[in-house]
């Protein structure tokens, strides 16, 4: 059984893209059960070897290793719905707020349990390390559809020629300086035809909630789609300090549905 569940994990290395992109995916979101997905809050772990499997929390499920990339999920018709880099699908067998049973891709049945033990929650309290990128121009386009409502949100990563220096120390012992190069990134968010939100993200922007000291070493690496609520469309501005795979700062990034912008310390 724990293989069962490592088969799925594989499958699950997930990129941050969030949400459906056919063209009947707005009739399925209608379809969603969201009495089921509130069911299915909390930890979970394999029934059999007692390993923690999963954590739902709001429309994301995350994974504890450090590989596996969150998810965006729903359930639809008896089915877990796993939007990632491709959309997986997995029948439910029985749902009740203690117990989650549903089938792996190769048809084998997995048992999961509520978890009630507190210290199962370290397994998710580790920062992840985050790529950096870096000379490499990026777009992503995410469709959201929220209590009816379709949202169309694009992100834009633009490398720059701005440098950020990173001192480290070679083979020898030696310290030299590394150079970077810092991205300018543009959202964008429409409601239908309409332009909710349009704009450019800097790293300077966030002195507010980034450290100083770090900030000025650090790289605006990305801003990647987070959830979304009744306050609005989150996404999560990360900034990497190079040469240091988990030195990271993560900042919320909202846009309401009135197209104004809420930046909060994540």
């Amino acid at each position: 059984m724990k293989y069962s569940v490592l088969l799925l994990l594989a499958a699950l290395l997930l990129g941050v893209s969030s949400c459906r992109k056919s063209g009947n995916q707005s009739q399925e979101a209608r379809q969603e059960d969201f009495a089921a997905k509130k069911m299915l809050q909390g930890i979970w772990v394999d029934e059999d070897e007692q390993d923690v499997a999963f954590k739902a929390k709001g429309d994301t499920i995350f994974y504890p290793d450090s590989t596996s990339q969150p998810v965006y999920f729903q359930i639809i018709a008896d089915t877990l719905v796993l939007h990632g880099a491709n959309e997986a699908k997995y029948p439910i067998v029985r749902q009740t707020r203690n117990l989650f049973v549903f089938r792996n891709q190769n048809g084998d049945e997995v048992r999961c349990v509520l978890s009630n033990d507190p210290d199962d929650a370290s397994f998710f309290s580790s920062k992840r390390p985050l790529p950096i990128n870096q000379n490499q121009l990026i777009k992503r386009d995410t469709v959201i559809d929220y209590n009816g409502e379709r949202y169309h949100c694009y992100v834009q990563v633009n490398p720059t020629t701005y440098k950020v220096i990173s001192p480290s120390y070679n083979d020898d012992g030696v310290e030299v300086d590394n150079v970077y190069y810092d991205n300018i990134i543009n959202l964008n968010v429409f409601h239908g035809a309409q332009r909710l939100f349009g704009g450019d993200f800097k790293k300077r922007q966030f002195t507010k909630w980034v450290p100083t000291q770090f900030l000025q070493g650090s790289i605006l690496s990305d801003l990647t789609f987070d959830h979304c609520d009744e306050n609005g469309i989150h996404y999560t501005a990360s900034f990497i300090k190079p040469g240091d795979s988990m030195g990271s700062y993560q900042v919320d990034v909202m846009v309401n549905y009135k197209g104004h912008l809420k930046i909060e310390s994540k």
